[in-house]
This record gives structure tokens, sequence and C-alpha cells, in this order.
């Protein structure tokens, strides 16, 4: 009884089985569309578009992008970046060793890598509403003179009384009106040859921001 059960049973199945598969439509899947099924799609981000100045983030309307990198190193030489024009760099054939100041008024624009005294009268000389941007390439304390470093220091430097030989240094400064508190003004980073990058030489530093229009 319990064979003949079984035997039935096993009948029943395999006919059920058959009047599915006949009742449900067959479909075939191809090598493609199973290779298709596996692969994921791909997500490409666009190509984000260049800044002024070679900002991350285009400043707001109504500002001037600037960007000041010291020098790194012998071959890295200091660049000074205003409204995407470079004011100085080695490319420009305008960069050299020491302090190098660019001098930006919107009416012109000059620049100056001479040493103290040649320095002081070219800042004095800049006129009420000037931006000063200035960068160091190797070293601008060797030759600084006590009476340029408080020049300096009354434009709101907080660093150019602590520069040393072959400090990397940046500093934008204005004359005749107050920058905006919260932009990079300054920074400062001292030779170590325990933590130099280079041989005996510190990397260059940076700093970039945006200057509101209607305060030059």
């Amino acid at each position: 009884v319990r064979l003949t059960g079984l035997l039935l049973t096993s009948v029943a199945a395999w006919y059920l089985g058959f009047f599915i598969a006949a009742r449900v439509p067959q479909r075939t899947t191809s090598d493609a569309e199973f290779l298709g099924i596996r692969k994921k799609p791909v997500l490409r981000a666009p190509v984000p578009k260049r800044q002024k100045c070679d900002h991350w983030t285009p400043c707001p309307p109504g500002n001037y992008a600037y960007r000041i990198l010291s020098g790194g190193g012998k071959e890295k030489m200091a660049k000074i970046c205003f409204e995407d024009e470079l004011l100085m760099s080695e490319g420009n054939g305008n960069v050299g060793r020491g302090i190098n100041i660019a001098t930006v008024n919107c009416k012109c624009v000059t620049d100056s890598t001479d040493h103290s005294g040649e320095m002081m009268s070219f800042i004095r000389n800049a006129p009420e509403g000037t931006l000063l941007l200035m960068a160091t390439h190797d070293d601008g304390s060797t030759l600084l003179k006590n009476d340029a470093k408080k020049l300096i220091e009354e434009l709101g430097s907080k660093e150019i009384m602590n520069i040393k030989f072959r400090s990397g240094w940046v500093f934008i400064a204005a004359k005749g009106f107050k920058l905006p508190d919260d932009i990079q003004k300054e920074k400062i980073n001292h030779s170590d040859r325990k933590t130099n990058r280079y041989n005996g030489w510190p990397a260059e530093i940076q700093i970039e921001g945006c200057v509101p229009r209607n305060l030059i």
C-alpha cells in the first residue's frame, strides 16, 4: 500500500510539473543579457570647472580672487595670482630670491623683489586703496632690516617679526582700507631639516581667498 501511494504521488507531481511548464511561456536569457544584469552602472562625475587662480570654488559675485604661493626648494619659485592673472611667476621672469611684492589698485599692477630700503620705498609709494601681495622665495630675512619689518607689521602682519632664514612666508595686506576678518591673510613655514620636504628647504605654502570689489 505504501509503495502504491508513493508511485501515485510521484506521477501526480510529474504531471503537475508538466502542466505548469506547458502553460508558462518560455524565454531564454542570452550570455550578453546575463552579463548586462551582472554589470553595475558606472556613474561618472562631471569634470570640475576651473576657477580663477585655481580656487576649488568660485568667489561670490562682486569679489576678486587671489592666490599667493611661496617658493619651495630651489626649483619652485613664488607665484602671485590675482583675478586669474599671474602677476608674478617664473614664467613671467619677474620673481626672484627674497620677498616678492605685487601691488594692485585696479588701475595698475607693479612688482618689486628688492630688499629693505628699496622695498620700503615701494610700499610707501603705493597709493591708498592698494592691495599688497607678498611671497618669499629662498631667503627673505637675511637682508631684511627691522625698519622694513616694522613697516610690514604696520600693514597687519603678525609673522614678519618671526621670519627666519629660508622661512616660507605669504601675506596679503591693504593700504588705506581694511580687509575682511574671515579671509586668509598670512601663513609662515620655517625651515627645519627634520621636516623639510626638500634637502635643506621647506615646502611651499599658500593662501587664497576673495576680496570684495567695493573695498578697492
